[in-house]
């Protein structure tokens, strides 16, 4: 039988858009990915194969709005561990802890339940892709102003010239991506 390449059957699934949103953007569309039922599989099942070791298992997975909620939460529920959604200011109901971040015009605050993890839980923060990280470092803040710990940061899409993975990790925080594309 023939070698199956996980990356490069969801890279072939992943429509680039030029010019999306501004000109000279090359846009890593993730929707085809979850469009065929056995591409979805692929993509969750590359993921959770990672995190059902024991070594690897999290408490809870955490997932980015939004995209990071769809991932998160489909692995969330096959590793039978809860899904705790960080969303963007103003959208959760309860009490919360909030985080600012930097982004190239302006900032923007993302906000987690104050409840949604306990000290010492071992968190997999999930979104679709890494950019400049902001999100996700903002993300990792506030996990773990609630006393967690972020094992791993995870995602389908990594942009590596953009500098986020760059940033993740030398904040100490490991990553795990399954399509890398550099340049355009």
């Amino acid at each position: 039988m023939p070698h199956f390449d996980v990356t490069d059957f969801l890279r072939q699934h992943i429509r680039t858009v030029p010019d999306w949103p501004a000109p000279g953007v090359q846009f890593r569309d993730i929707t085809p990915l979850l469009q065929d039922p056995k591409v979805f599989r692929v993509l969750i099942d590359a993921f959770v194969h990672r995190y059902m070791d024991r070594a690897m298992r999290p408490d809870v997975v955490a997932g980015l709005d939004a995209r990071g909620f769809i991932l998160g939460s489909v692995v969330a529920y096959e590793l039978n561990v809860g899904f705790v959604p960080i969303r963007k200011k103003g959208k959760l109901p309860f009490t919360t802890v909030e985080e600012t971040y930097e982004l190239e015009y302006g900032s923007a605050t993302v906000e987690l339940h104050a409840d949604a993890v306990q000290s010492g839980d071992r968190v997999l923060l999930i979104d679709d892709l890494i950019a400049t990280g902001g999100t996700m470092m903002a993300g990792k803040k506030l996990l773990e102003r609630l006393g967690a710990t972020v094992m791993e940061g995870a995602a389908i899409v990594d942009l590596p010239e953009l500098g986020g993975s760059a940033r993740l990790r030398a904040s100490g925080l490991p990553l795990f991506t399954l399509v890398d594309f550099s340049g355009h």
